[in-house]
């Protein structure tokens, strides 16, 4: 990633994931904080009435936003592997997208983006078939919708392959194994809490322009995006932590739509 680009990032985050009467996490206050949000879209999280009000917020916000498809597992939060095909994934993914277009729509804020949730991003981080269900259906319905990608995934190579827009993001509270794949949440450690320890972390790894592994390896990616848990009981005191220290360091916020990929 080259010096300049490393100095701009944007900051997102996994916001709408209520259902019903059911509320998690501070959407509010997140978008007061974060440049992108990514929109539950139903399946794993979400509704119609969530959705069109979040579509809404981010606007006044203003604030990129995107679909966050997974798998339909209300039960789970989208954290659960299911048995679809390939196939299958590529038609609840563009089911998903779809419904999120309508109702940004509806809500007067296009989506410019679509970045798979939980489970299912998990497996297009290494598994090229789904990655590439993935990125068809993203490309189906919407040729200009870009990919936003985990850093050093199948899915981001698949949808550059394809011709598609991509950015590449890192995870502020989540650890990185020495292969650069997301630690898995059933071990400790995996999700980081610590509001300071995130924020030194994320600044260590734009400026370098690498993912830090547990051990403190780099290995070296482009970073457009950083994520932070909207789902975290600690998401927003972490969010605004990485926010000003990112500002401290001299970098730059901004959505990566507006930003070069």
């Amino acid at each position: 990633m080259s010096t300049q680009a490393s100095r701009i990032v944007d900051l997102n985050a996994d916001l709408g994931e209520g259902f019903g009467q059911y509320r998690i996490g501070d959407d509010n206050a997140m978008l007061s904080l974060v440049t992108s949000a990514n929109i539950a879209c139903g399946f794993h999280a979400g509704d119609p009435e969530i959705m069109a009000a979040t579509f809404s917020r981010a606007r006044e916000n203003g604030v990129n936003v995107g679909a966050h498809p997974g798998f339909p597992d209300l039960w789970g939060f989208g954290r659960r592997v299911m048995p679809f095909s390939p196939a299958e994934i590529e038609r609840l993914v563009a089911y998903q997208v779809g419904a999120a277009m309508a109702l940004a729509s509806y809500s007067g804020h296009a989506i410019t983006y679509v970045k798979p949730h939980g489970a299912l991003g998990n497996l297009t981080e290494t598994d090229a078939d789904i990655a590439m269900a993935v990125a068809r259906a993203v490309r189906a319905v919407d040729d200009r919708l870009a990919v936003l990608a985990i850093a050093r995934s199948a899915l981001g190579r698949c949808a550059a392959d394809m011709g598609m827009t991509v950015y590449s993001e890192i995870f502020a509270d989540r650890a990185y194994t020495e292969e650069g794949r997301l630690v898995s949440r059933r071990l400790p450690g995996a999700v980081i809490h610590d509001p300071d320890m995130a924020a030194a972390r994320v600044v260590r790894m734009v400026e370098a322009g690498a993912i830090e592994t547990q051990t403190g390896r780099m290995l070296p990616t482009p970073i457009h995006s950083i994520c932070v848990h909207g789902d975290n009981t600690h998401a927003v005191h972490v969010t605004r932590r990485v926010r000003t220290s990112l500002e401290e360091a001299g970098i730059v916020l901004r959505s990566f739509v507006n930003s070069p990929a």
